[in-house]
């Protein structure tokens, strides 16, 4: 416990200081873990090349609203689509805060870097996570995605709530993308596809969607064809993560 509120970051810096163990364990205070949690995680950092595991992040309160049910599916499109495809070359790129392991040993020598990041000149307060798993990359550590390590976390239930989190972390999404760039050629170069992919798809729906609304107000025409492709492509996205989520 500390003297005031200073942010998860100093708390979590605070605390990492103060440990003494090979491994530590990061959960988030409204994130329940699995028994078995711990032990799987620590099977896959028995490798020494190993910096930090994650576990499969689910939505403990899915069944809340239709909302906390689209954030599930879209929980297990992240994990076991995206991390588990990064995983297989040893390069999550991001290891997701409420359920994740780190070596402690690669932790202090990465402290001094994760507390002096600034964003447009002021100390960052979000994005811990990406940024963390990003320095650990940098330092020439693998990051794993362990599938049946199970977490269930809280998600927003109300939409406004939802979108501020996803802004902030998108924020940290392009941050921390471009602080890594030169990270990928030395990488697979699935990754670098990857990489792109995400940040280059969510801009391009946009345009998108704003040249279609153009489209409409100045022609009269109806751009059937651009949200029949927006439609379709939504559908079988969504439809294979319901399928598999359950």
């Amino acid at each position: 416990l500390l003297q005031s509120n200073v942010g998860k970051r100093k708390a979590q810096i605070a605390a990492i200081r103060r440990s003494f163990g090979d491994l530590v364990l990061n959960v988030d205070s409204d994130t329940e873990i699995a028994s078995d949690v711990v032990s799987k995680l620590v099977r896959k950092m028995q490798d020494p090349a190993v910096g930090a595991a994650m576990g499969q992040l689910t939505a403990s309160n899915r069944n809340a609203s239709w909302l906390t049910g689209l954030i599930d599916m879209e929980y297990w499109l992240a994990c076991n689509e995206e991390r588990a495809a990064q995983t297989r070359f040893g390069a999550v790129m991001c290891c997701c805060g409420p359920c994740a392991m780190y070596r402690r040993s690669a932790l202090m020598l990465l402290l001094d870097q994760y507390e002096t990041q600034f964003f447009r000149g002021k100390p960052s307060d979000f994005g811990e996570d990406r940024h963390l798993t990003i320095l650990m990359l940098k330092a020439g550590f693998r990051t794993e995605y362990v599938p049946d390590a199970i977490a269930a976390t809280v998600v927003p239930d109300r939409l406004l709530p939802y979108l501020r989190q996803q802004l902030r972390w998108a924020r940290s999404t392009y941050r921390d993308t471009l602080l890594g760039l030169h990270l990928l050629p030395g990488l697979d170069r699935y990754l670098t596809l990857d990489v792109l992919g995400q940040n280059l798809g969510p801009l391009l729906l946009a345009i998108s969607s704003i040249a279609a609304i153009a489209q409409l107000a100045l022609t009269d025409s109806v751009p059937w064809w651009t949200g029949l492709t927006i439609v379709v492509m939504t559908m079988v996205r969504c439809s294979v993560a319901a399928l598999r989520a359950g």
